[in-house]
């Protein structure tokens, strides 16, 4: 892939993805599904930058504990 593409690739993940997690942070103390909001916008950047993929390796192991200790219960 050329460099030109690479730039371009990360550019709209970055215009795509900001936006959705700047709007996820506005939207957790208000009604509706801020925090899913969020995680998808860490999802798009995280197709592009690497400090996006630790977090979303992170929130997602969290997930899986959450699930863990609800189907315990």
């Amino acid at each position: 892939m050329s460099r030109t593409t690479k730039t371009i690739r990360k550019f709209i993940a970055a215009l795509i993805g900001f936006p959705l997690v700047v709007l996820g942070i506005i939207l957790i103390p208000l009604p509706g599904p801020g925090l899913v909001v969020m995680f998808l916008g860490l999802l798009v950047l995280s197709q592009e930058f690497d400090w996006a993929q630790k977090h979303v390796e992170n929130a997602r192991s969290q997930i899986k504990q959450i699930v863990a200790k609800a189907k315990n219960k």
